[in-house]
């Protein structure tokens, strides 16, 4: 089976969607932070592993807490989504990362700083212009 057959990608989805479900409301971890996205699910092919992309809305901090919950309850994650989840091979879940929103986030505030900062140029310009006539 190729890694982006539909079989594969409809998998992923079904994966990436109940360990958003466990995740936000089964754990019980303190240290998993309340704002935690899965942002993609890459299983592979022969089910026997997946790569769990998360995102968490927080400091460095809450991510490494995050990271360090998840991967503590890596085993309730697996056995709840092969109760929740009829395949052949319940893959074994490695959590990673992901710091797509953070930067997207972080380019957002420097563009709208960027654009200000342009405004208030133009506006100088203008009434220099003014000043002129």
């Amino acid at each position: 089976m190729r890694r982006t057959s539909i079989k594969n990608t409809r998998i992923n989805g079904e994966v990436q969607k109940e360990l958003s479900r466990i995740i936000s409301r089964e754990i019980k971890d303190p240290r998993i932070h309340p704002m935690t996205t899965v942002t993609d699910v890459f299983v592979t092919p022969d089910l026997k592993e997946c790569k769990a992309y998360i995102s968490v809305l927080g400091d460095e901090q809450a991510q490494a807490d995050t990271l360090a919950g998840l991967k503590s309850a890596a085993g309730y994650v697996r056995r709840e989504l092969a109760r929740s989840i009829n395949l052949r091979n319940t893959p074994e879940i490695t959590f990673c990362m992901d710091q797509s929103i953070e930067y997207a986030i972080n380019m957002s505030k420097k563009i709208d700083e960027v654009m200000r900062n342009q405004s208030s140029v133009n506006e100088d310009v203008d009434d220099v212009e003014l000043d002129e006539e």
